[in-house]
């Protein structure tokens, strides 16, 4: 302590240094302790609560809502004010008319991406095949399928889940997860890597004799998960089910052991780098289409062919006026001097309403990169070059969605990896392999065929029965060829040849 007696004013300055490293020392401490990213129950409600708020949850509802061609146009009334209160003109004419468009683009995306067999590719020849065939037997045949599911979640949702776990058997699973359930941790800003995923849903138990729901929060990190229920704003923490021998449940049980994938067994599949569904860039186009088609239904419901006017007789407020032509279709009017019955035929018009919604069903089209089929432009049989305009927009929504489902699958990757690894079926940690999608796109055949035709001789038979329209698995079709060809044996109408013995005769 009588080191840190000024005796000078050069001491004095260097106290003053030392208690401002100590000064600076602990705010770096305190903020180190208060912005720790350890989720907690308070941190976990948090999420959960500002994430049931979002705007990216609503938008995922949205987008499963308008799949169903529940659009909102089917909650449309049609209101007046009566003494102060709003209510509705149950008498008028209100068509609800809702599209499925939405509905007819999503089918057509993930028909064209995702419905053919994908095709595993490794890079070496040799293990890689080995590889590939351990691949199909554990991801199973209905991983085709689940792509599919996938490609459906991603589009209405901007993001699916593929949840990934080792079922009691000891086999790899993978399981749809619902994206409106999964709340994800994120590590980085680009969204590529998870420190931890909340998954939120509700079950419905029986409590006396009476069905409750209840909500149900997992969070699942890297090494460990842990279950909870949610009353109101309070996190319950499920012992029995998140603690095995006094410790935290690990991933899976490797024999009587829990284990742990060293990584957040969650992957997400997104349908495009800001990971937006597609309902989001069609919505306010689909509703306005929607609103015209009624709107046009509506004029014609409520203007008649034929309206009679009564002459001599009283009139009445304007609202009563409309109702009666619509109800009765007639109009009475006080008139003594000149009664009687005379008729109208009213003219439709609804030319500038047609031209607008015409021109939102071109919107729909182009905006939501779908087909486009208009055949007045490309003809009843277009050629190849006119459907590779007409799918266009099509193939760039589905680059989009192709790119990110690759990074996705390499993810997979890593679990199978890991799963042939602790399963003792070998090591194949260093091998690629690339997942092709085959697009099932409309050809024309009868080209195509005679391009295959034109091209004998010029490209191998292998290129060609690839792309033969008729042809949907190569190497079976080679293999039918070459049993076809020794089945036939030779040709009756082709001598062989003849065999020089050296003695200048044949």
């Amino acid at each position: 302590m009588e080191d840190l007696v000024p005796s000078g004013r050069g001491d004095e300055v260097k106290i003053r240094e030392i208690f401002s490293k100590i000064r600076k020392g602990v705010k770096a401490g305190m903020a180190a302790a208060t912005e720790s990213n350890e989720l907690n129950d308070s941190r976990i409600v948090y999420l959960i609560d500002k994430f049931m708020r979002s705007d990216q949850r609503k938008m995922m509802l949205t987008g499963e809502q308008y799949y169903r061609v529940d659009n909102d146009i089917k909650q449309r009334k049609i209101m007046k004010k009566v003494n102060g209160y709003n209510q509705e003109e149950t008498w008028k004419a209100n068509n609800k008319l809702a599209h499925a468009t939405y509905k007819n683009q999503v089918d057509e995306k993930v028909a064209y991406l995702l419905t053919k067999p994908v095709t595993f590719k490794p890079e070496d020849n040799g293990n890689g095949d080995r590889y590939v065939d351990l691949l199909k037997d554990i991801l199973g045949k209905h991983f085709q399928y689940q792509l599919s599911r996938l490609g459906y979640e991603a589009s209405n949702k901007g993001i699916a889940w593929l949840h990934v776990y080792i079922d009691p058997g000891g086999e790899l699973r993978t399981m749809v997860i619902p994206a409106e359930q999964c709340i994800p941790v994120w590590k980085d800003k680009n969204h590529e890597e998870l420190e931890a995923m909340i998954r939120v849903y509700s079950t419905t138990v029986w409590q006396y004799n009476r069905e409750k729901e209840i909500t149900n929060v997992e969070v699942w990190t890297a090494d460990s998960v842990s279950y909870y229920r949610l009353e109101e704003k309070m996190l319950i923490y499920d012992m029995d089910q998140s603690m095995d021998q006094n410790g935290p449940v690990a991933h899976y049980r490797n024999g009587e052991e829990w284990n742990v994938w060293n990584k957040v067994p969650f992957i997400p599949f997104k349908n495009n780098q800001i990971e937006a569904p597609d309902i989001q860039f069609v919505k306010t186009l689909l509703d306005g289409y929607d609103l015209s088609r009624s709107e046009a239904a509506n004029y014609v419901e409520e203007v008649k062919n034929l309206i009679f006017v009564l002459k001599g007789y009283g009139g009445q407020d304007l609202a009563e006026f409309m109702k009666q032509i619509n109800e009765d279709r007639a109009i009475p009017i006080d008139d003594p001097e000149e009664g009687g019955v005379d008729t109208i035929t009213p003219q439709m018009d609804i030319t500038a309403l047609r031209e607008h919604y015409e021109q939102l069903k071109r919107d729909l089209t182009e905006d939501g990169q779908s087909v486009n089929k208009d055949l007045d432009k490309f003809g009843a049989a277009p050629s190849g070059v006119a459907l590779k305009f007409m799918y266009s927009g099509l193939d760039l929504k589905c680059n989009l969605m192709e790119a990110e489902f690759k990074i996705a699958f390499e993810t997979l990757l890593y679990f199978v990896d890991e799963y042939l690894r602790i399963t003792g079926k070998g090591s194949f940690e260093n091998i690629e392999v690339e997942l092709v999608f085959n697009r099932d796109m409309a050809v024309n055949q009868a080209e195509q065929i005679q391009n295959c035709t034109n091209s004998k001789g010029t490209v191998s038979d292998k290129t060609i029965i690839a792309h033969h329209p008729f042809v949907s698995d190569v190497e079976e079709e080679l293999k039918a060829l070459e049993e076809q060809r020794e089945a036939e044996g030779p040709a009756w109408d082709i001598a062989p040849s003849a065999r020089d013995d050296g003695d200048g005769e044949e």
